[in-house]
């Protein structure tokens, strides 16, 4: 049996013991990187919400993030995206990358969408013959360096490889990871939109796709609203 199956059964196993399990302890905030600015104060009810499970190392992560980016910018004041790592454990290093996303995250949220894609943009460092005769500890510092200087400065590196040895920080990961196996995310991507999965699981969806998700979500007057923004 190969490691996706087991991982796989792992979820099925854990999904159909739910109700027989100790209570997961709860974060004290929930999951998540949000997308943009911060939405207005009564206005969540109004949107649209996608919430993608992403593996910074996973190829159909790394292509269904341009589409996606595209359709949430578009629809900017009328879809809110929140993003959760989901590393999966036959992808080298996904879990040292996710908790990447995290130390950038706490140490200056405006940049974890980058780091994001610059680690979409050079997987190839990061699995594979590259990292296959490497320590974990050398796979480490080359994720520390490379994580500082995406946030601007080889000065971050301390606090990036501080990072890796916060509590707080790990916990973190490691909720993302079991809020996702809670919502029965088993692969990347993974989306959910207002709460419901969509079908296309695991594989990348175009930019077509999801405006074919989309519109019947969103008001003729809104999408109206929205050209005629982007026209000015």
């Amino acid at each position: 049996m190969d490691t996706k199956s087991i991982f796989l059964g792992f979820v099925a196993l854990l999904w159909l013991l739910r109700p027989i399990v100790s209570q997961l302890s709860i974060p004290p905030v929930l999951d998540g990187f949000r997308y943009g600015e911060a939405s207005a104060a009564g206005k969540e009810e109004n949107e649209v919400l996608i919430e993608a499970f992403y593996d910074p190392v996973c190829p159909d992560s790394r292509d269904s993030w341009p589409p996606l980016k595209q359709a949430v910018e578009e629809f900017s004041s009328r879809v809110r995206l929140v993003v959760h790592t989901f590393p999966l454990p036959y992808h080298d290093n996904s879990f040292a990358t996710s908790k990447a996303l995290h130390i950038a995250n706490k140490i200056n949220s405006s940049t974890t969408f980058h780091v994001l894609e610059a680690f979409f943009h050079h997987q190839e460092l990061f699995y594979g013959k590259v990292t296959f005769n490497k320590s974990k500890a050398a796979v480490r510092e080359r994720i520390v360096d490379f994580t500082a200087k995406t946030l601007g400065s080889s000065s971050y590196r301390s606090a990036v490889k501080s990072g890796f040895n916060d509590t707080s920080i790990d916990n973190e990961n490691r909720y993302a990871f079991k809020y996702g196996c809670v919502r029965g995310v088993y692969a990347t991507p993974f989306f959910f939109v207002n709460g419901f999965p969509l079908a296309d699981t695991g594989s990348a969806l175009n930019y077509e796709g999801w405006r074919r998700v989309l519109d019947p979500l969103i008001s003729k007057e809104g999408r109206n609203r929205q050209r005629h923004a982007h026209s000015l």
